[in-house]
């Protein structure tokens, strides 16, 4: 009986450390072909990104990207990332940190220092979609950001048609465009697509897995 207790009090702590965690895996399309994944986990306030995609042409490696990423956050501020990415051949390495009155960021060559409350481009949470400035975590820039709603949208997620908001999202740095992201939520604001065009004017799609 004692046995039966302890297990039962076992699994009562560990369901809400369960509960509190949540995965988005994406499988990643440039225009119509398959490039690679991006998984999002975030445990406990602490978001682990991983993205690997890889681009051939003629069967030659044309394009390689990673990524990998670990934030963490309170009260929907970001309080600590760090970041690495490889980008065919360059590395970037963006390490940030909040102090008591802002948020601390170097990518090696340059320090910045943000508001105390700043957030990443973290779609999974839909309050970015309020703000006015937004932190790259590959490359640490500090963009400004204009987020516009479309109209809503019925979408397949998972194969299912799903009702969504539809959101478009332009990052710019000194005038310069520098991003520009379709989001869509489904109606209890979960996170479940992503497209975006490149300036070159390739089109790069998120699909659920």
């Amino acid at each position: 009986m004692k046995k039966v207790l302890l297990f039962a009090a076992f699994v009562n702590f560990l369901i809400p450390q369960i509960a509190q965690a949540k995965e988005w895996a994406f499988d990643v399309y440039l225009d119509k072909s398959k490039i690679g994944q991006h998984t999002f986990v975030i445990n406990n306030q602490q978001l682990t990104s991983k993205a690997n995609f890889n681009v051939k042409v003629l069967f030659i490696n044309a394009y390689r990207y990673e990524h990998q990423a670990v934030e963490e956050w309170s009260d929907d501020c970001l309080t600590k990332i760090t970041a690495h990415t490889v980008e065919n051949k360059v590395t970037t390495n963006v390490k940030g940190e909040k102090q008591a009155t802002n948020f601390v960021v170097d990518d090696g060559k340059t320090t910045q220092s943000l508001p105390a409350c700043s957030m990443t481009f973290a779609y999974w949470n839909p309050k970015i979609l309020k703000q006015k400035q937004l932190l790259n975590p590959q490359n640490a820039e500090w963009l400004d950001v204009k987020i516009t709603q479309l109209a809503d949208e019925t979408i397949p997620v998972k194969g299912q048609k799903t009702n969504t908001q539809h959101f478009n999202l332009k990052g710019s740095l000194a005038g310069i465009n520098k991003l520009n992201i379709d989001l869509w939520y489904d109606e209890q604001k979960n996170w479940v697509a992503l497209k975006s065009i490149t300036p070159e004017g390739y089109v790069i799609s998120y699909t659920l897995k």
